[in-house]
C-alpha cells in the first residue's frame, strides 16, 4: 500500500488529475469550432497532403504539422478533443521538466509553475482543438522543450548534442507561427538570471551561450519581414507594423499587464458572479472547491521553501518582460487582447511570463510558506474552474451548431450547385461564415470534385460591399478562394436563411411577404430578401443531405415540425403543413417565436379554413401585439391568393384584424 501511495503521489498523476478536471469533464460534449471546420473538411475531402499547398500563403511551416497530425487522426470531433487533452497533459509535463532544468534546486517551484501553465486561465481556445493543437500548442511544446535542453546543455559533460536538440526545437517552435516570435527573449532572461557575478560578466556569459539561438531568431525575423512584405500572407487582413503608430502603446501595455498579471487569475469568479445561481456557475464554483480540497491533500508535495527577495524580484522582472515580449507580435499587428473571445489565443505566448510573475509576486509579498502554498493551490483550482467554465461555453455552442445543421437539412434537403446561402450572423460565438461554408459543403456535396466549391455561406453584415459580395444587385458575381478551392456564384443564385437566437431556422421568401414580416431584422439582411430564390432548393431529391459528421439525429421537437412544414409549404402541400402543425401540438410543442405561426395561418387559409386561420391570428395578437405587422402581411398575401367568396371573407377578416390601414 505504501508503494502504491508513493506512486499515486508522483507529479505525473498530479498533472493528469489537474488536466482531466480542467479539460476532460465536458470533453464528450464538445466539437468543432472556427477554423476547425475548413481543416476537417480538407482532411476528409482533399486529404492531409492538401495542407502543404493550403498553408503556403498562410504560415507555410504549419502545413507539415497539420499533415502529420491529420494523417493519423480522422476528422471526428471526439478524437480531436481527446488529442487536445493529451497535448495539454504533455504541455504540463514538458513545462515541469524544463523548469527543473532551469531551476534544478527548486523542484517545488518548477512543479507549481508548470501546473499554473497547464490551467492558465487567460487562454480559452483549448476546445478549438483541430486548429489550436496544430497552430499553437504543438509549436509551444517544442519551444518549452527548447528552453529545457538549453539548460541541460549547460550542466552536461558533452553539451553540443543538447544544444543541437535545443536549436532544432527552437526552429520547430518559432517558424510555424509568428505567435512565439517574442518568446525567445525568455531564454535570454533565464540565462542572464542563472549566472552570478557582476552585471557585465553576466551579460558576457549570457551572449556566449545565447548567440546560436539569436541567429535563429534573426533568421526568423528576416523571414517574417520578407514574407509579410512580399509574400501572399494576408491572414486577418493584417499588414504587420503598418498601423503601429495608431496604437496607443501605453494603454495597451497597461491593459495587457493588468489582464495577464492579475485579472485572469480571478476572472472565473467575476464571470460566475454575473449569474451566480445559473447551473454552470454553481457547477464551476463546486469544481473549484473540490479541486482545492483534493490539492490540499497533496499539500506536502507542493510546499516549497522561502525564497530570497532577490529571487522573487528576478521572477517579477522575467515575468513582466516575458509578458510584453509575448504580446509583441499581436500588438505589432494591431490586434486586440480580448478575454473570453478568439483573441485571447494570443495569451499562449504570455502563459510562461504570467505564471512566473504571479509566483514572484506572491513570493515577494508573503513569507509564510504555508500561506504561499495555499495561495498557489487556490490559483490552480481557479484555473481548473475557469477552463471548466470555458468548456461549458463551447458545449453550448456545439449544441447550437448541431441544431443549425439538422434544421438546415430538414428545411433544405438538397441544393442546386453554385448556390450561396446569405444570412445574418448566426447566434453562436465561435464560427464565421467561412467556417460554416465547410460543413455546408460536407452535407450537400459529399462527392466533391475539386477544385470547384459548389456551395458557400456568407454573412451579409460582414460581406456586403467587400470583394466577395460587392452588392446585392441581381447577377452580381460572387467569387472567392477557399484555401485551394474556388467558389463561383452570383446574387441570382442565392437563398436567404435566418437563424434567430430564439426560434427555428427559416428560409426567407420574397413571394411570401417576408420582407414585410421580418422588416425589424437588421437592414443588411432584409435588403437581401428580394434576391432570395427558394427554387434553388431541391425539395424532393434522390439523396437527402444529412450532417453525417454528427452522431445521431436529435429528438423531433417544434423546430423539426416547423422546418418540415415550411418545406411542405414551398411545394404547395398545404394539407401536410396542417398535418405537421397538428402533430406538433398533439405532442405539446409550440413555438417560442410567434412568427413561426404565420406559415400555418396561411396554410389554413389556402385550404379554405379561414375560421381556423382567423382564430390563430387573433390568439397571436392577444399574446403579442408586436406581431401585428407580421399577421397583416400574411393576410395580405392570403387576400392576393384567395378569390371569389373566400376573397370577401378575407376582406372582412383583414378589417377585423385592423389590417386595412
Amino acid at each position: 500500500m505504501q508503494t502504491l501511495r508513493s506512486k499515486l503521489t508522483h507529479p505525473i498523476f498530479l498533472f493528469l488529475f489537474v488536466t482531466i478536471l480542467g479539460y476532460g469533464l465536458l470533453l464528450p460534449y464538445t466539437g468543432f469550432y472556427w477554423d476547425d471546420w475548413p481543416f476537417a473538411w480538407i482532411t476528409k475531402f482533399l486529404g492531409p497532403a492538401e495542407f502543404i499547398p493550403a498553408f503556403m500563403p498562410f504560415r507555410p511551416f504549419l502545413g507539415p504539422i497539420f499533415y502529420a497530425t491529420t494523417t493519423f487522426i480522422p476528422p471526428i470531433p471526439l478524437y480531436w478533443q481527446i488529442f487536445a487533452l493529451i497535448i495539454r497533459f504533455l504541455i504540463g509535463l514538458s513545462a515541469w521538466w524544463t523548469f527543473k532544468q532551469i531551476w534544478p534546486t527548486r523542484p517545488h517551484f518548477a512543479l507549481t509553475l508548470a501546473l499554473l501553465i497547464t490551467v492558465f486561465p487567460g487562454y480559452s481556445q483549448h476546445w478549438v482543438a483541430y486548429t489550436h493543437i496544430n497552430q499553437e500548442l504543438i509549436p509551444f511544446i517544442f519551444y518549452i522543450l527548447s528552453f529545457g535542453f538549453t539548460f541541460k546543455a549547460l550542466r552536461a559533460e558533452h553539451p553540443w548534442i543538447y544544444i543541437m536538440i535545443a536549436l532544432l526545437l527552437q526552429i520547430c517552435g518559432i517558424f510555424p507561427t509568428e505567435y512565439f516570435f517574442g518568446l525567445e527573449g525568455l531564454r535570454l532572461l533565464f540565462l542572464f538570471f542563472d549566472h552570478k557575478g557582476v552585471f557585465i560578466d553576466r551579460i558576457r556569459m549570457t551572449i556566449k551561450i545565447w548567440w546560436p539561438y539569436l541567429l535563429v531568431w534573426i533568421l526568423n525575423a528576416l523571414w517574417l519581414i520578407g514574407y509579410y512584405r512580399f509574400g501572399a500572407y494576408n491572414s486577418y487582413e493584417v499588414t504587420a507594423a503598418n498601423d503601429i503608430s495608431s496604437v496607443n502603446i501605453f494603454v495597451e501595455v497597461v491593459d495587457t499587464l493588468w489582464k495577464v498579471c492579475f485579472y485572469v487569475w480571478g476572472q472565473v469568479l467575476v464571470l460566475c458572479s454575473a449569474n451566480i445561481l445559473a447551473p454552470s456557475s454553481l457547477l464551476t464554483l463546486c469544481l473549484i472547491a473540490v479541486t482545492f480540497t483534493l490539492l490540499m491533500l497533496y499539500f506536502p508535495h507542493l510546499q516549497g521553501q522561502n525564497e530570497t527577495r532577490s529571487f522573487a524580484l528576478s521572477l517579477i522582472a522575467i515575468g513582466l518582460i516575458g509578458i510584453l515580449l509575448g504580446r509583441l507580435p499581436s500588438l505589432a499587428a494591431g490586434l486586440p487582447l480580448r478575454l473570453q473571445s478568439s483573441y485571447d489565443r494570443f495569451m499562449i505566448s504570455m502563459m510562461i511570463g504570467g505564471g512566473i510573475f504571479i509566483i514572484g509576486f506572491i513570493e515577494l509579498i508573503f513569507q509564510n510558506t504555508r500561506y504561499k502554498t495555499i495561495l498557489f493551490i487556490s490559483l490552480i483550482a481557479l484555473g481548473v474552474g475557469q477552463q471548466f467554465f470555458n468548456a461549458n461555453i463551447f458545449r453550448r455552442d456545439w449544441e447550437q451548431q448541431k441544431q443549425i445543421y439538422w434544421q438546415l437539412t430538414w428545411r433544405i434537403p438538397a441544393l442546386k450547385p453554385n448556390t450561396v446561402l446569405l444570412t445574418h450572423q448566426m447566434p453562436i460565438d465561435y464560427e464565421t461564415d467561412l467556417s460554416f461554408t465547410a460543413p455546408i459543403n460536407w452535407m450537400y456535396a459529399p462527392e466533391l470534385t475539386p477544385p470547384n466549391l459548389p456551395y458557400a455561406l456568407l454573412n451579409t453584415e460582414k460581406r456586403i460591399g467587400s470583394a466577395t459580395l460587392p452588392s446585392l444587385e441581381p447577377d452580381t458575381d460572387i467569387s472567392f478562394t477557399y484555401r485551394t478551392m474556388n467558389f463561383h456564384g452570383s446574387t441570382s443564385q442565392a437563398v436567404v436563411i435566418y437563424m434567430p437566437s430564439i426560434g427555428c431556422l427559416r428560409v426567407l421568401d420574397p413571394s411570401r411577404g417576408d420582407a414585410d414580416i421580418y422588416a425589424t431584422l437588421p437592414e443588411t439582411l432584409t435588403k437581401a430578401i428580394p434576391i432570395s430564390d427558394p427554387s434553388r432548393i431541391i425539395t424532393n431529391p434522390d439523396k437527402v443531405a444529412t450532417p453525417i459528421f454528427l452522431s445521431h439525429e436529435p429528438a423531433h421537437m417544434w423546430c423539426y415540425y416547423f422546418t418540415k412544414a415550411e418545406l411542405a409549404f414551398q411545394t404547395g402541400n398545404f394539407a401536410k403543413v396542417i398535418s405537421l402543425e397538428s402533430e406538433a401540438i398533439a405532442q405539446g410543442y409550440t413555438p417560442v417565436d410567434q412568427n413561426e405561426w404565420l406559415i400555418f395561418i396561411e396554410a389554413h387559409a389556402l385550404i379554405g379554413d379561414l375560421q381556423a386561420a382567423q382564430k390563430r391570428s387573433e390568439q397571436i395578437l392577444k399574446d403579442d401585439a408586436k406581431m401585428h405587422r407580421g399577421v397583416c402581411a400574411v393576410w395580405k398575401q392570403i387576400q392576393a391568393k384567395v378569390a371569389g367568396k373566400g376573397g370577401e371573407k378575407t376582406t372582412k377578416i383583414i378589417s377585423a384584424l385592423k389590417c386595412s390601414n
